[in-house]
């Protein structure tokens, strides 16, 4: 990928970049919209992701341009105004930019910039917080600052809230920074603080995207977002991680029925990151795969930010030999569902599973057989 994209970076701009960064797309093993409200969260660096070709360029122009579209976008860096339509991708890399200032970075007084992507868009796994994180360790090389990890992984979250618009906990860039190989990220996210987590041998990750629709910008999100912040306040506190399981069925007649089973998902949620945790401490994946069925299973019923296709997949794994558990990874209302397995899992029991869906909704998934993978890294130089 990285000679492909200095390659296609010089025929477009006429000369190779200065640097070339990539960084991973993420699972979200488990620990669903746990970290917004100040919860912890398991997730993997996984092998696909994005990289990014950067070059200095002339002050006061910042170009974009995708490897997935045609064309370069040109934005003025003395009004970098958000882009709609089908340049709304540049809002990743351009908010990485605009927060550079918000962070006393010093921004590239103009650049050159060219993003590609072998990281399936829309099915759960983060594209966006490759993307930023890609981008900043990009813009980052260009004016040889170097700035903690954390900061990095903050900056990227504060684009995506502040310029993307989408207001995500830090689960994502969390992950896609400090992820490494054979490895889960453990984060809580109140500090944030984040752990790496020895992943037992002998497990395996498949995905499974059905290319439902996948758009948290639409709203979705934002309104789970609002209705746990709407069910903190209810119970009195800040964070709905401020809650035991006990706590919250004390407290339950101060709820409506709404408020309290998007409060349970979340409460819930965060009791199983903690005994997954502990299950993987001990290599009992059998354990793992019961929380990880049983996350799902709240998302369907509780929080409902699952949807039809995802509720088959996750069915028809959890019925398949050599699978652990299955759940739905990423924000919900679409995306792809995660099944941990053991070795024997291979394409074969994979095609009978696609073959139920296209029975069901006339399509057939795509597979995605996933390794882990080391976080966000400069490539080039």
């Amino acid at each position: 990928m990285k000679d492909r994209l200095i390659k296609q970076f010089a025929s477009l701009y006429g000369g190779p970049p200065e640097v070339v960064a990539r960084a991973p797309g993420r699972i979200e093993f488990i620990g669903n919209h746990t970290d917004y409200n100040g919860g912890t969260v398991l997730g993997a660096a996984i092998s696909l992701g994005v990289w990014v070709a950067a070059r200095r360029a002339s002050s006061g122009t910042l170009r974009f341009a995708s490897a997935a579209q045609d064309g370069v976008a040109s934005v003025s860096a003395g009004d970098p105004r958000r882009q709609s339509g089908e340049l709304r991708w540049v809002n990743y890399p351009l908010g990485v930019w605009v927060s550079f200032k918000d962070f006393k970075l010093t921004q590239p007084e103009g650049l050159d910039y060219l993003a590609i992507s072998d990281l399936p868009v829309g099915a759960g796994l983060s594209s966006s917080a490759a993307i930023e994180l890609a981008s900043a360790l990009a813009y980052l090389a260009l004016t040889g600052e170097q700035p903690p990890r954390e900061t990095v992984v903050k900056l990227g979250r504060h684009a995506e809230n502040s310029f993307v618009g989408v207001p995500c906990g830090i689960l994502d860039q969390g992950v896609t920074g400090f992820g490494k190989k054979d490895h889960l990220v453990f984060i809580d996210c109140r500090g944030p603080r984040f752990e790496i987590v020895p992943m037992p041998a002998g497990a395996h990750f498949w995905v499974f995207n059905p290319h439902a629709k996948h758009a948290l910008v639409d709203g979705l999100y934002a309104a789970r977002h609002r209705e746990c912040a709407e069910a903190a306040r209810a119970l009195g506190v800040d964070l709905l991680a401020d809650v035991t399981p006990v706590q919250l069925e004390q407290r339950r007649a101060r709820l409506s029925e709404i408020s309290y089973r998007r409060a349970k998902h979340v409460i819930d949620e965060i009791d199983r990151v903690a005994r997954a945790r502990v299950a993987l401490t001990h290599g009992d994946l059998g354990e793992v795969g019961r929380l990880l069925t049983a996350s799902h299973r709240s998302s369907q019923t509780q929080f409902e930010n699952s949807t039809a296709e995802l509720d088959l997949l996750v069915d028809t794994l959890t019925g398949a030999p050599h699978v652990f558990g299955a759940r739905l990874t990423g924000g919900g209302f679409g995306g792809a569902v995660m099944a941990l397995t053991d070795g024997s899992f291979a394409s074969a029991q994979a095609a009978r599973v696609t073959a139920v869906y296209a029975g069901r909704f006339g399509s057939k998934p795509d597979v995605l057989h996933c390794e882990t993978d080391d976080g966000a890294e400069v490539v080039f130089p």
